[in-house]
């Protein structure tokens, strides 16, 4: 790895700090209530969607935006990751297979928009949500493997505070 110079600009703090990100696209965006930057690795996005739907559900707030983005930035980073064995060596994702040697970095990002509608409100273009939980797995056998017993506990328990049995999920309106 080559050496890091930083460069300076006023830019960087607000540009690479979380918690800056949040209130400025609130800002630019005129957005009112809370703007919250929640960093979770991973599941950073799955928990922003389940913190806005547990708001609107206990009546904080009417609607939410959820947002993830990742965006690989810092070479140095990956370098870690990849000295670490914690990336594939083959560069290819093979989550779930038995040939799985690791995990592939990627860029994406994505917004969802969450309300709850009427009864008499049809939703054609959405997606149904039906229920969300989050938890932490704990004890699994590395950083970047799941803890199997745990991932059942926290689908069971998104799926019963939905009032859905999971022999329903495909018959539900989404």
């Amino acid at each position: 790895l080559r050496r890091y110079e930083p460069v300076l600009h006023p830019y960087l703090v607000s540009g690479t700090s979380l918690n800056v990100a949040s209130g400025r696209i609130s800002y630019v965006y005129n957005f009112r209530g809370p703007a919250i930057s929640i960093d979770t690795a991973c599941s950073s996005s799955i928990v922003t969607s389940h913190s806005a739907l547990a708001a609107i559900c206990a009546g904080e707030i009417t609607r939410a935006m959820s947002c993830g983005v990742q965006a690989l930035l810092n070479e140095h980073i990956t370098g870690v990751f990849h000295s670490s064995g914690m990336l594939a060596a083959d560069g290819r994702c093979k989550a779930l297979d038995v040939s799985a040697d690791g995990y592939v970095r990627g860029e994406a990002r994505g917004v969802i928009y969450l309300e709850i509608l009427g009864e008499d409100e049809k939703n054609d273009d959405g997606i149904f949500l039906a229920g969300s939980c989050v938890n932490q797995d704990g004890r699994s056998s590395s950083l970047t493997a799941p803890n199997g017993p745990t991932q059942r506990v926290v689908i069971q328990t998104a799926l019963n505070r939905a009032q859905v049995s999971p022999n329903k999920l495909d018959q539900l309106p989404f």
